[in-house]
């Protein structure tokens, strides 16, 4: 966990920090408070990601087992990890991908070429991670989604929430499937 931790924080904090103090050009930035409300388009999208999520996770993860490629949780400390880490790792992506590389491929190529570079990123590592089977399909287009909505938005505010949601689902459905008689609302 700590070798993975330090690489992470490396992974944004390098860039961030050769941008800011060596090339002194402000390139890679992290808009947590942009002043901006989210209008109305935005806050529905807010609650149609829990549904997708509700919709499509459960139906992903627990036929092709897929969610054994994480821990088992079934006692509060193991349930808090697990909590914490899919909330960690969904910030984290969005610092990475959205925040650092995507800002930074958008420099050198057009916006949509950025985009679709950014997301093979995004969803080569979070394979890695476990997200097997026909995880690519959710992943890619979500990533492609994320940069398009920061790059509108500008805000890492927005993109954080809708990730975090996200994951919130991909939690519950993480302890249903090792726990079945958890959170048995859950159709697949």
């Amino acid at each position: 966990m700590a070798i993975m931790g330090t690489a992470m924080v490396l992974a944004v904090g390098v860039p961030y920090t050769l941008s800011r103090f060596v090339f002194r050009d402000h390139a890679i930035r992290f808009p947590v408070l942009t002043g901006q409300k989210w209008n109305r388009t935005e806050r529905w999208y807010l609650l149609a990601v829990v549904v997708i999520g509700y919709l499509v996770l459960p139906v992903y993860m627990v036929p092709t087992g897929v969610y054994e490629n994480w821990p088992a949780a079934s006692s509060p400390s193991t349930i808090s990890r697990l909590f914490l880490g899919t909330n960690v790792l969904g910030i984290w992506d969005e610092l990475f991908f959205i925040c650092t590389a995507f800002t930074l491929l958008r420099r050198h190529l057009p916006e949509w070429q950025a985009n679709v570079l950014q997301a093979v990123l995004f969803t080569s590592f979070l394979w890695e991670l476990g997200f097997h089977a026909w995880g690519p399909l959710l992943i890619y287009p979500f990533a492609l989604v994320q940069a398009w909505i920061f790059s509108r938005t500008k805000s890492l505010s927005y993109i954080v929430s809708v990730h975090l949601l996200f994951d919130f689902v991909l939690f519950l459905v993480l302890l249903h499937a090792h726990n079945r008689e958890w959170f048995a609302f859950f159709l697949y």
